[in-house]
């Protein structure tokens, strides 16, 4: 087994980078993470940022990068094009766009484009995560992707078929800090636990209604008001009332498909959507969206020649 790496791999998203030295048979030799994702290298430069980390873990100035996420948005380093959806996984990863003017080489993962005239959708970075997420290479599979532009992606036969967004991190936010709710959850909530009673609550009360959330949006303040709900309760039932409903409505969207979720999140957000959607009654297989990015950036820089197919990843 070789111990010098043979690519380097990058996650670079609107806040946040990290970063892994793999060598030629997918073995993680080091690890970087760190606070300056795009917002911060546009600022500093993309340059500058990537060859600190890069010198940080000690790799050769010829080491090639493959980069998923905001990095290639229109805003980031290299605008890199959507691909257009139905697509195969593989070929969306082979379609890696270099950075010019750089002395190694650099490339980045292509988001992926959904070009309906009612569904216009786009994505950057999901599309790594599942090809890491080791979903089977045959049948269709419903996968849920939460975060601040929560994500569910229809997959067929190793090709992505579909996808739809909903902003449900955002809406929180923008609802705890800019609207009357924010009264209610006042500055600093704690965060919002699966265990707690109102998170379920008012989870199921937005799934039993079929995603209904704006005509009990305003209960959570009332509720304040005539029933001593405390802030970091108030927080609980925003974001059960919020994710429930996301539920609610993908599953209206994807019917009997929606039956069985593979839901690619980690830390509290799997916590969090795993409960909902044992609550929707949906069976649900957990991917941990760290590992899958890091194994579907892997499996981009082999699709792009900087490791070999021979390779096995750990």
């Amino acid at each position: 087994m070789s111990e010098a790496a043979a690519v380097a791999v990058v996650d670079w998203g609107t806040t946040r980078l990290r970063a892994w030295l793999i060598d030629e048979t997918g073995k993680v030799l080091a690890e970087r993470r760190g606070d300056d994702g795009l917002i911060t290298a546009q600022q500093k430069g993309f340059s500058t940022i990537l060859e600190g980390h890069l010198a940080a873990m000690g790799a050769t100035a010829q080491l090639p990068v493959i980069i998923c996420g905001m990095a290639g948005s229109r805003q980031g380093w290299l605008e890199a094009p959507y691909v257009t959806v139905p697509s195969p996984l593989s070929a969306i990863l082979a379609g890696a766009a270099r950075v010019p003017g750089q002395e190694r080489d650099i490339r980045i993962v292509p988001g992926l484009a959904q070009r309906l005239a009612d569904a216009p959708d786009v994505m950057r970075g999901e599309e790594t995560q599942l090809a890491g997420a080791g979903l089977p290479a045959k049948g269709r599979h419903v996968v849920c992707m939460p975060g601040t532009h929560s994500k569910w992606v229809v997959i067929e036969d190793g090709g992505v078929a579909g996808f739809c967004t909903w902003p449900t991190g955002e809406l929180f936010s923008v609802l705890a800090g800019h609207s009357i709710l924010r009264h209610s959850l006042g500055e600093h909530p704690e965060p919002v636990t699966a265990e707690n009673p109102f998170f379920r609550r008012w989870c199921e009360t937005a799934l039993s209604e079929g995603g209904d959330v704006t005509s009990k949006l305003f209960s959570i303040r009332a509720a304040g008001l005539l029933q001593d709900l405390k802030a970091d309760d108030a927080a609980a039932c925003l974001s059960g009332l919020l994710i429930g409903g996301e539920i609610a409505s993908a599953r209206r969207r994807y019917g009997d498909a929606s039956a069985s979720v593979v839901l690619i999140a980690s830390g509290a957000l799997a916590s969090l959507y795993g409960e909902a959607l044992g609550l929707a009654g949906l069976a649900v297989r957990t991917v941990d969206a760290d590992e899958a990015v890091r194994a579907g950036l892997i499996e981009a820089a082999r699709e792009n020649g900087m490791i070999a197919r021979t390779g096995v990843a750990r």
